[in-house]
Formats: C-alpha cells, sequence, structure tokens
C-alpha cells in the first residue's frame, strides 16, 4: 500500500473557506475581485493544508508565464554572473524568474537554446550580444514577446538593447597609454571570430591605434574564448619573446590582464616601469592584485538592472520604449601609472 499522500487541491481551500474554487484561483493571482481580507484568509488555509499553487497549469490557460529566458556565454565570468544577478533581482520584485541558457560563446548552439526557450512561452528573452546566426535572428524577429540584446549596440537591434560599444570602450584604454607617452602598444585576446564582443574590442585596439597613428600589428591570439588567466600569461610570454620593446598592453578582460601581470612578476619585469597593463570589466581581482589593475567598467550588474526595468516597461505599457545606452568608465589604477 502506498505511503504517498494525496497533496491538497483548491478545491479542498475552497471546501475549508466555503468559498468556490474559482475565488481561491483568484486569490492566488491577487485578483482585484477577491478583498485583501478574504485573500490572506485563503492564502492562510492554504498553508495550514500545505497547498503549493501549481503556475504550470494557469499559464497554459493564460498563454502567459512568469518567467524571463536568458542566454549567456559563460557561467563562470564574473561580468556575466553580475549581469544575470542584477537581472534575476529586479525581476524578483514583480515574482518573476529567469531561465537561463549557456551558450559557451558558439553561435550555432545559441541558436539552439532560443529555439528551445521560445518553446517554453516566456514573457521576454535577453540574449548576450548583437550577433546571430541568420536562423536565430528570424526566431527573435518573429516572437512576440520582448527581445532585449545586451552587452553590445547592434548594428541592426531586433528589438531593444541595453548596452555599450566594445570598440568605443577600448579605446579609452589606447587614449590612456598614448597620454601616458606609450607608442609600442600591444593587444591581447582571444581568437577572433568566437567570441564578437572581443573581436570588437580588437577592432578598437586597431581603430585607435591607427588614429594616434601608431602600429596597430601587435596583436596577441590568446586562445579560444573565455580566456582564462593562465592563457593570459601565456600570451603574455610570448608578447615579451615576440616584441620586447612593448611598452603597454591592453587585454582583452580582466583575467587575461591578471595573467599578463603575473607573468611579467614570475619574469621578474616591472609593472608599470617596464610594461603597463590595462584590462577590461573590473572584476574584483583588479582592485586586490599587486599591483592594482587598471581596467574598463562596463557596470556589469546595471546592465542586468536596466534591462529588467526595460522588460518591465514594455510588458506594463506595451508602448514604443528607449533603448539603453552604457557609458563604460576608465579606472586607471597602479598597473599604468
Amino acid at each position: 500500500m502506498s505511503n504517498i499522500r494525496k497533496p491538497p487541491t483548491m478545491a479542498d481551500i475552497a471546501r475549508v473557506m466555503g468559498v468556490s474554487p474559482m475565488t481561491v484561483s483568484r486569490a492566488f493571482k491577487a485578483d482585484s475581485l477577491v478583498s485583501a481580507e478574504t485573500r490572506e484568509a485563503i492564502l492562510k488555509a492554504a498553508e495550514d493544508l500545505g497547498y503549493v499553487f501549481d503556475s504550470t497549469a494557469s499559464n497554459f490557460r493564460s498563454q502567459k508565464s512568469d518567467f524571463v529566458a536568458v542566454t549567456i556565454p559563460s557561467i563562470n565570468n564574473a561580468n556575466f554572473a553580475d549581469t544575470v544577478g542584477g537581472l534575476a533581482d529586479t525581476l524578483a520584485a514583480r515574482n518573476m524568474q529567469i531561465l537561463l541558457g549557456y551558450t559557451n560563446y558558439d553561435m550555432q548552439e545559441e541558436e539552439r537554446l532560443i529555439e528551445q526557450l521560445l518553446r517554453r512561452k516566456p514573457q521576454a528573452i535577453v540574449v548576450t550580444g548583437g550577433k546571430h546566426t541568420p536562423r536565430a535572428r528570424r526566431l527573435l524577429e518573429t516572437v512576440n514577446i520582448p527581445v532585449i540584446e545586451t552587452w553590445d549596440i547592434p548594428v541592426e537591434p531586433i528589438g531593444h538593447y541595453v548596452g555599450f560599444s566594445n570598440a568605443g570602450a577600448v579605446r579609452q584604454m589606447v587614449d590612456h597609454f598614448v597620454s601616458a607617452g606609450h607608442r609600442r602598444i600591444a593587444f591581447i585576446g582571444g581568437d577572433v571570430g568566437r567570441d564578437t564582443r572581443g573581436s570588437e574590442r580588437r577592432a578598437g585596439f586597431i581603430a585607435a591605434m591607427e588614429a594616434h597613428g601608431l602600429d596597430a600589428s601587435r596583436l596577441i591570439a590568446a586562445g579560444v574564448p573565455p580566456i582564462s588567466m593562465r592563457e593570459g600569461a601565456n600570451a603574455m610570454a610570448r608578447l615579451i619573446e615576440i616584441h620586447p620593446d612593448t611598452q603597454a598592453v591592453v587585454c582583452v578582460s580582466d583575467l587575461a590582464a591578471y595573467g599578463a601581470l603575473t607573468e611579467c612578476r614570475r619574469l621578474g619585469v616591472p609593472v608599470p616601469e617596464r610594461f603597463a597593463i590595462g584590462g577590461f570589466g573590473n572584476y574584483e581581482i583588479g582592485e586586490v592584485c599587486v599591483p592594482t589593475l587598471t581596467t574598463i567598467n562596463a557596470f556589469a550588474r546595471e546592465i542586468g538592472e536596466k534591462t529588467a526595468r526595460l522588460i518591465l516597461d514594455i510588458l506594463d505599457e506595451g508602448a514604443a520604449i528607449e533603448d539603453v545606452r552604457i557609458t563604460p568608465e576608465l579606472i586607471v589604477r597602479d598597473s599604468s601609472r
């Protein structure tokens, strides 16, 4: 004989309260037709009975869910973790959750995840970056929900975006190095193509160097994104070997920059006296390493918070809402003073 108890239902709550099942259902949705006093009593009865509201059936009937679909390229990147945290915390105030998809910097995987996530009828979908496969773009263009592209300013936005120019952000770092008197500047980043934001930072480095009339050919590929500290260290070792007269290094991320910094310390190369080093992302490690790391703050958590507010505004108003441009900030620390 089974020991599994049958879970309580709305009908059980209705019998206890002496109301209709419809009134119980409305109480769980905070329906204005149910008074606050009645709703509170129904929720108390449900808690006493151990009832758990099943939103699945309700969502199926209403064709609405209580979640936002999100795709990110990395689950161990502090910047994307901060963005997801800001998004989740802001949506939680409206009892909405996120359903997360991990693309590993692979646009084909992003396409597969977008299709999977859209089948679950999210109320909105958030994707990282403004470049997608043609099919992924068609899926996003035809879905009748808010689509938000983040961490980028797309050339042709699908819906809305919350982002910044990755190329423009790197120009700030190049300008800083040039103003400090450096002319022989290198770039350490991932293999071109896979990380579109990293590729745009590389392009921004080249454009900024050429705008200053400087050689932009000191480009060191550190491997397949995401670039680790170890890969940043290896790339720095190659740079010192190939271009020993380099004066400053722009790195695609703080992790790569920290790896470059530690490789210099291992080799006894002083920073910033011999090499000035700059990163991207304002990771916590950059504030505590020695020397502290010059970086670009892209306001990762703010991207998530503003994305959530944009989604809620669109859902509430159903009108055209302005996109959000983030202005990255150069933070000068000891690695480039």
